[in-house]
């Protein structure tokens, strides 16, 4: 669950890691091609849904309803829906992380799969199955056309994800984030407008932010003084009222190891803050740690803006 954006103050920090405060992950809906094991053996693959989302599995034969059944479903999902090649699979709420429900499906002509019912992917590029065409005969005419598909919309995935890539390493607030994690302020138009130090098990934080012509600035240095793993940023998102809202970022390694100190430089253009109507309204920024917790939480207000 997030925490509410954080209005009227002009720096909050939340330097917890509780499970309720972890990161909802930005859900990207995905069509694949399923080829079912030659050996029925082997493991049954996996279906990832995600809490009121529909995830259809398409078959190449119709299916038999009275032999389609999802165990221990009750209050927990939508009755499936079984029609003509499609079944149907919709849950009220998000499965807990390494739940595992059977989904057994058998065809009119007596085939049976078996698919494990998981949550939706937390790991970095992961998905939610919007639907999956599932294929007994790899070689099949369909199969080969569909994993076709599969291909080219990676490829055109990959290639708008790298031109936007490029594009944002090219942007005037991707550099002064870059000059900013670096420590090189003087060479930015920002000013610091408040700073503050925090303690917590494992890291100190200080967070510093910046006023700009049309443009605000956060600046988090991090010290890692836990004795175990590194810490690493698993993402940050800026919202306002649980709507996204662009930003650039920008950290000086990847990970800090204990010990080592590490800096977020984030910068915010001034339209970001623009809500309909031509008011201005405050802006949550939060970053979170490689676990998917939240790590650090900061209130950005209009004002800062000069």
């Amino acid at each position: 669950m997030r925490i509410p954006p954080l209005f009227r103050c002009g720096l909050l920090l939340a330097l917890m890691a509780s499970p309720t405060l972890a990161r909802e992950m930005n859900e990207r809906l995905t069509i694949r091609t399923l080829k079912v094991p030659a050996h029925p053996g082997q493991e049954a693959p996996p279906l990832y849904v995600s809490a009121q989302v529909a995830s259809v599995l398409r078959f190449e034969q119709d299916v038999d309803p009275a032999k389609t059944r999802l165990l221990a479903w009750e209050g927990r999902f939508e009755p499936l829906l079984v029609g003509s090649k499609k079944v149907v699979v919709e849950p009220l709420r998000d499965l807990d992380e390494g739940e595992a429900l059977p989904l057994l499906v058998t065809l009119v002509d007596g085939t049976e799969f078996t698919f494990l019912v998981k949550s939706k992917r937390r790991e970095a590029g992961a998905w939610i199955d919007y639907q999956v065409n599932v294929f007994k005969d790899s070689d099949s005419y369909n199969a080969v056309l569909s994993s076709l598909y599969d291909s080219l919309h990676r490829e055109r995935s990959l290639r708008e994800e790298n031109e936007r890539i490029k594009k944002d390493e090219n942007s005037v607030d991707h550099a002064y984030a870059t000059l900013l994690a670096n420590g090189q302020v003087k060479k930015t138009p920002f000013r610091r407008a408040k700073s503050r130090r925090l303690k917590n098990e494992g890291m100190d934080v200080i967070v510093e932010t910046f006023s700009g012509p049309g443009k605000a600035a956060v600046v988090v240095h991090l010290t890692n003084t836990h004795d175990g793993e590194p810490w690493t940023l698993d993402g940050a998102s800026l919202t306002h009222c649980d709507t996204a809202r662009p930003f650039a970022l920008r950290m000086d390694r990847s990970e800090i190891a204990p010990g080592q100190s590490g800096t977020v430089a984030v910068v915010v253009d001034g339209s970001a803050f623009e809500m309909e109507g031509g008011t201005f309204a405050a802006l949550a920024l939060e970053l979170f740690r490689g676990d998917g917790l939240l790590q650090v939480a900061v209130s950005l207000d209009h004002t800062l803006i000069r």
